[in-house]
C-alpha cells in the first residue's frame, strides 16, 4: 500500500531495494510496486538502510515466499511457461498456475501484492466450517456410514448446488479428524476412514491351483464388456473370513458399479457358490446380465453346469491378475470396511449381508460422477421403464 502523502510506504521500498539488488531495471520496479521510475531511483541511492526483509513477516514453511514470488515474476516476464517456472522453484505446476490465476494472470501478476494478499489472509483467517451446525451434523452422519471425506465432499456439492454454507472440501473434513482442537467431529468418527489394503501378491508367485476345465478367457469376451456404455457385464469374486473357512460372493456390474453379495452361510465349495449366483441374478431382468468374469478359483469349477443353465457366459482372467476385474477388487476394499479381515463370515446374516448391499449401493462413487449405482442404473432403466 502506498504511504501517506503519496510517498512509497515501507514495504514498497523493501521490496524495491530487493529487486534492485538483483539487478531489476529502475522501469521494471517501478512498474511492479505502482510508482515512477525517478522515485525508485531516488529510493536506491537513499534508502539503503531500509531492513530489506519484506513486511517483517515470513510466511509458514510451505508456502510461498516473497522471492518465489519474485522467481514468478521474472519467468513471466520471460515468457517462460508455467512448468517451467515451477521446475525452477522445485514447486508443483497447479502452485504457480493458482498464484498467478490469483493475482490477476500474466498480465496483472504483482510479487509484491501477492505477497501482501498472503500475509493479509494468513492474519485474518477464515471460521472453521466443520465447528458445529447442520453441515457438521450430515459430514458426521456419513462417516457412519464409511463414506470417504471425498465422497462425502462430493456427493455435498450435488445435493446443496445452491447453498454455499452446506459445502465443505475433503481436506477441511480430514482436519476436523486429524488436527487437534479443530472443530467438533467425534475422535470416534475416525475409524470410519477408509484403511489400506494388504499388499498383493507379487505377479509372478503361483499358488498350486489346478486348472479348471473348460475356461473362457478375458480375451474372448465382448468387445461391449470393455468400455463399459452397455450395462450387464459383471465382475465376480470371493472375499474370505477368519482363516480362510467362510466366504461371501460378491458380483459388481461394471458399468453402474451395482453390488450384489452372494450368502455362503455353508461353505465356499463350487456347488454352493453355483447356487448362490443363481439365486442372486434370478432377481435381475435378463438385459441386466450379459456376461460375467471371474477369477481361476476353484469355486468356479461349476462354470459350464452355470452357463448351461442360465445361458450366461462366465470369462476367466489371466492368472493373479486381480486388476483385470478392477470394479469388483475396489469394491472388495470397500466391502471390508463393513467385514474386516479375520470375521467369521459363515454367521452373518442373509439381513446383515442385504444391510451392506444396500449401504454400497447408496454410496455415491468418484468414478460416477458421485452419484450412487442406484442411481446410476436407474439412469440405465429410465428410457425402458
Amino acid at each position: 500500500m502506498q504511504g501517506r502523502h503519496g510517498h512509497l510506504s515501507r514495504e514498497q521500498k523493501q521490496l524495491a531495494l530487493r529487486l534492485h539488488g538483483k539487478g531489476w531495471r529502475l522501469v521494471d520496479i517501478a512498474k511492479e510496486i505502482s510508482c515512477s521510475a525517478p522515485l525508485v531511483g531516488i529510493m536506491a541511492r537513499t534508502g539503503r538502510h531500509l531492513d530489506a526483509r519484506p513486511f517483517g513477516w515470513e510466511p509458514r514453511q510451505g508456502c510461498l515466499t516473497i522471492d518465489e514470488r519474485e522467481q514468478i515474476l521474472l519467468g513471466i516476464n520471460r515468457g517462460d511457461t508455467f512448468t517451467a517456472i515451477a521446475e525452477q522453484l522445485g514447486r508443483a505446476v497447479s502452485t504457480v498456475s493458482r498464484e498467478v490465476k490469483r493475482g490477476g494472470g500474466r498480465c496483472g501478476y504483482s510479487a509484491w501484492r501477492g505477497h501482501e494478499r498472503a500475509r493479509d489472509k494468513a492474519r485474518r483467517p477464515k471460521p472453521f466450517k466443520l465447528a458445529s451446525g447442520r453441515l457438521l451434523e450430515e459430514v458426521a452422519s456419513r462417516l457412519e456410514q464409511l463414506w470417504s471425506p471425498e465422497e462425502i465432499a462430493a456427493r455435498l456439492r450435488l445435493d446443496h448446488a445452491d447453498d454455499p454454507e452446506m459445502r465443505v472440501s475433503h481436506e477441511t473434513i480430514y482436519q476436523s479428524l486429524f488436527v487437534q482442537g479443530r472443530g467438533e467431529l467425534r475422535r470416534e468418527l475416525a475409524r470410519c476412514l477408509r484403511s489400506g489394503r494388504a499388499a498383493r501378491k507379487p505377479r509372478g508367485t503361483t499358488d498350486g491351483r489346478g486348472r479348471i476345465p473348460g475356461m473362457i478367457m478375458l480375451s474372448e469376451r465382448p468387445a461391449e464388456a470393455d468400455d463399459r456404455a452397455v450395462p450387464g457385464h459383471w465382475e465376480g469374486d470371493l472375499i474370505l473370513g477368519e482363516g480362510s473357512r467362510s466366504a461371501i460372493g460378491t458380483l459388481v456390474e461394471r458399468s453402474t458399479r451395482m453390488t450384489l453379495l452372494l450368502h455362503l452361510p455353508d461353505g465356499k465349495s463350487a456347488e454352493q457358490v453355483e447356487a448362490a449366483m443363481r439365486a442372486a441374478i434370478s432377481k435381475l431382468p435378463s438385459s441386466l446380465i450379459r456376461t460375467i468374469t471371474w477369477d481361476q478359483g476353484a469355486e468356479m469349477s461349476k462354470h459350464a453346469a452355470f452357463t448351461i443353465a442360465t445361458g450366461i457366459p462366465i470369462y476367466f482372467c489371466d492368472p493373479h491378475s486381480p486388476w483385470q476385474r478392477g470394479s469388483n477388487e475396489n469394491t472388495n476394499g470397500l466391502l471390508r470396511q463393513y467385514l474386516p479381515k479375520g470375521t467369521d463370515l459363515s454367521v452373518v446374516s442373509r439381513e446383515e449381508l442385504d444391510a451392506i448391499q444396500d449401504s454400497l449401493n447408496g454410496r455415491p462413487r468418484k468414478t460416477l460422477g458421485y452419484l450412487t449405482p442406484s442411481e446410476k442404473l436407474a439412469e440405465f432403466l429410465a428410457p425402458t421403464a
